[in-house]
């Protein structure tokens, strides 16, 4: 299992990839792995303003649906048109070209909010304990 250590984390596993003033964002390898083949994927529209810890779209596997979890507040600046075609990357490579969508980050502070890598492993840990 993957954990990119240039990343940042949400519990609700979802990773934040900062960029100067933008955020791209997209699920973790073990949240792909929890889920299974991934079938469908709903996204914001860009425009839409995001609010961190609030739900911004769905991920639906063969044997789930999810809520997606903002990890930062901000604007949808681009979203994954081709995620919505081929869900499947999920499976295939989350943290490359399923990508979910780049927000415009607001509120630098709330990336203290977030996990580094190290932080996000341990609680995977403590999941499986």
């Amino acid at each position: 299992m993957a954990i990119p250590k240039d990343l940042y984390y949400t519990r609700e596993h979802e990773w934040a990839r900062l960029e100067g003033d933008r955020v791209t964002v997209g699920i973790t390898d073990y949240a792909q792995e929890q889920l299974g083949d991934i079938v469908y994927v709903e996204l914001p529209v860009e425009g839409d303003r995001l609010k961190a810890g609030e739900a911004f779209g769905v991920i639906e596997s063969v044997k789930a649906v999810s809520d997606l979890y903002a990890p930062i507040s901000g604007e949808v600046l681009e979203v994954n048109q081709e995620l919505l075609d081929h869900p499947e990357w999920v499976n295939q490579d989350p943290y490359g070209k399923a990508w979910m969508l780049v927000v415009s980050l607001d509120d630098r502070s709330e990336l203290d909010a977030l996990l580094d890598a190290r932080g996000y492993e341990e609680m995977l840990a403590e999941e499986k304990a």
